[in-house]
């Protein structure tokens, strides 16, 4: 253990004085970055990956899926695919392979401010929020409470201040509200006016969008405007597993489609439920309908932005429960990154889920656990990686604060560690033991790295049991409310007032407490 009273007589006590004064860094120069590559995590072989291809493309091919709207038989017939006697449209191996030639392999998110547009290629990682909780948990009572479109905002607000949650999926539904077309339009609005980072949202029915899309475009300036920079991404259920299209969820993306909106092919089986019990054939199956996916949009466009959204879950099989923050949930979701970047397209995936239904030790190591999984396996798209608990019954805003403490940890561990001639130079040891103080702490090079090397928790507590005493005995989730409590307290809403006042008068809007 490190003497740090004799090193501070020595004069390191320079690194605590420079420390404590040290401004947060430039962007381009933090520690941990979005978008930085992952991929050194690997649970499935070569071999491993090309056996699932073909298994997948034997399920196309062989078994199909049933359920198509009529408009996507037109369109998945037009391209070759063959509608069985049974109904099934069968999609024949050179027409997967055409289709995937002609998909997107890179797809800007972009976010309304573009300091935030995500770049999905390769084994770029990205974390943010997702899922359609039904509760907030309120950490004082323990108890659960519907969600609200208030909470839908405030949850935005937050992420808009939280530099590791890099995008804003919906996280949660408006329970609030009962229509469904006020929903979907409430949603938008709601994510709209908290963050200016990239957004996703699902629509209930294919007749909203007319009204959704108008919205986005006021909201975006007009229509050349946001397909230029479309900030908003469809979150699309177009499989309900096992192989069968959901109609209505199919109509939806082939509008988004051609609207120019960027769009998550999700298939969300559940292993042991609506998806195989092995896990090797749980992403067989994933990866098979998400090849559909691929088919049917480029069929309507190629190059369509597109994210292949395989997120198989688990069930605990001794109750069939979800199981999200299982170890088999972290390998799943890691392995089908692998399949990903076998296919060479930009995809996503679940993790960071919790089954605990309160932010404590059992929804830290499981959340920290698939986080860092997927990270290192170079998930473009992490999809509920903060404050989703009770296996995504339950959001809650303290968790999402701590998470981007979490996240700052796990990036941390994606980014590696950097092997440069500087890094493994031996001169520093050799200055500091032969003609130095015997130690490191006061070193130019320390000094010059501490910042762009470590990270440094804004929440976690690395004081010594004295030092925390002396503070007061600090709780981490009395500073995670201190620290919601002080973002929600300022007005940050992201639409301009005149605009704001003119949506208010076109559409049904929820009010919303702005602090």
């Amino acid at each position: 253990m490190v003497d740090m009273e004799r090193i501070s007589r020595r004069g390191g006590g320079r690194a605590a004085r420079v420390a404590a004064r040290a401004a947060p860094l430039e962007a381009n120069m933090r520690p941990v970055r979005p978008g930085m590559p992952g991929g050194l995590y690997k649970p499935l072989k070569d071999e491993d990956i090309v056996r699932i291809h073909e298994a997948a493309l034997d399920a196309l091919e062989q078994i199909g899926l049933k359920g198509a709207p009529v408009t996507g038989v037109e369109i998945l017939t037009a391209t070759g695919c063959v509608v069985g006697e049974d109904g099934r449209i069968r999609f024949p191996r050179s027409v997967v392979a055409e289709m995937l030639e002609k998909a997107a392999k890179s797809v800007t998110l972009p976010g309304r401010d573009p300091a935030f547009d995500l770049e999905l290629s390769g084994t770029r990682v990205h974390y943010g929020t997702a899922g359609a909780a039904v509760h907030i948990v309120d950490i004082d009572t323990g108890e659960y409470r519907d969600s609200t479109t208030q909470d839908l905002y405030d949850a935005a607000r937050v992420v808009q201040k939280l530099d590791n949650v890099h995008f804003f999926q919906r996280p949660m539904v408006c329970r609030d509200i009962e229509d469904n077309y006020d929903l979907d339009i409430n949603t938008i609005y709601a994510s709209c006016a908290g963050t200016t980072k990239h957004i996703g949202t699902s629509f209930v029915e294919p007749s909203h969008l007319e009204g959704c899309l108008k919205l986005i475009h006021e909201i975006a300036g007009g229509e050349e405007a946001f397909r230029a920079r479309p900030f908003v991404s469809n979150t699309n259920c177009f499989v309900v597993p096992p192989l069968t299209f959901a109609e209505e969820s199919c109509q939806v993306m082939e509008i988004c489609v051609r609207a120019g909106m960027p769009v998550l092919l999700l298939s969300a089986g559940q292993a042991g439920a609506t998806a195989p019990a092995p896990i090797a054939t749980a992403i067989v199956q994933a990866v098979a309908e998400c090849l559909a996916g691929v088919v049917y949009v480029n069929a309507i466009q190629p190059g369509a932005p597109a994210v292949f959204g395989t997120w198989p879950f688990v069930s605990d099989l001794r109750t069939g429960a979800m199981s999200g923050g299982s170890g088999e949930q972290a390998l799943l979701s890691a392995a089908c990154a692998q399949m990903h970047h076998f296919y060479g397209l930009p995809g996503g995936a679940a993790a960071g889920i919790s089954d605990s239904k309160l932010p404590d030790m059992q929804a830290g190591w499981e959340q920290a656990i698939s986080n860092v999984m997927v990270g290192l396996s170079g998930l473009n798209m992490v999809y509920e990686a903060v404050g989703m608990h009770a296996s995504l019954l339950g959001f809650c805003m303290e968790s999402l604060v701590l998470g981007n403490d979490m996240l700052g940890q796990v990036q941390r561990c994606v980014r590696g560690i950097d092997i440069t001639d500087e890094s493994v130079s031996i001169d520093v040891i050799r200055s500091v033991c032969l003609d130095g103080p015997g130690h490191y702490l006061g070193h130019d090079q320390t000094l010059r790295l501490m910042q762009r090397e470590y990270i440094y928790p804004e929440f976690a507590d690395r004081s010594s049991p004295k030092e925390w005493v002396e503070k007061g005995r600090p709780e981490l989730l009395v500073k995670a409310k201190d620290k919601l409590r002080a973002i929600l307290s300022t007005d940050s809403h992201l639409i301009a007032p005149e605009l704001d006042e003119r949506l208010r008068g076109a559409y049904n809007l929820v009010p919303l407490r702005r602090n």
